[in-house]
């Protein structure tokens, strides 16, 4: 496992990323003053998002029904606990963006390549709901 997402695992077998790129920042106010260079007040945290791409080979790898299942997350517009492969917990995130792009074409039209890429931003600890998965939510089949 290389990173959770709510119930979704990124690994080989679904949608492993090769770049991992985070971004966080900080609010700050300045305050002018006459004849003075102005004073600067830390508000708090910022924004803070993550942006994983990969590449998905469904010969060998995950293919497009695990881009469809971040999808349908993202369109719940639910936030989701983020775990890293270590166990770290890293709060609650949700789906901002999910792109792909398909190449090297099978002759029905299958891509045998897809590119993708997707955002996460990271949610107020303190206001966000749970996700109430089913598995509807993930399309996965009932068991007998």
């Amino acid at each position: 496992m290389m990173m959770s997402l709510g119930l979704f695992v990124f690994s080989i077998q679904t949608a492993a990323y090769q770049q991992l790129r985070r971004s966080s920042a900080a609010n700050w106010s300045e305050n002018r003053r006459i004849g003075r260079r102005a004073v600067s007040q830390f508000l708090g945290p910022g924004k803070d998002s993550i942006a994983l791409s990969g590449t998905l080979l469904p010969e060998f790898t995950g293919g497009p029904v695990n881009l469809d299942r971040l999808r349908t997350m993202m369109n719940g517009g639910k936030a989701y606990t983020l775990m890293d492969g270590t166990g770290n917990m890293m709060g609650y995130w949700t789906i901002r963006t999910v792109n792909d792009t398909r190449t090297v074409f099978l002759r029905e039209g299958v891509a045998r390549k897809i590119d993708f890429d997707l955002t996460l931003a990271h949610e107020p600890d303190d206001i966000v709901e749970l996700a109430d998965l089913t598995s509807a939510d993930l399309q996965i089949p009932n068991l007998p």
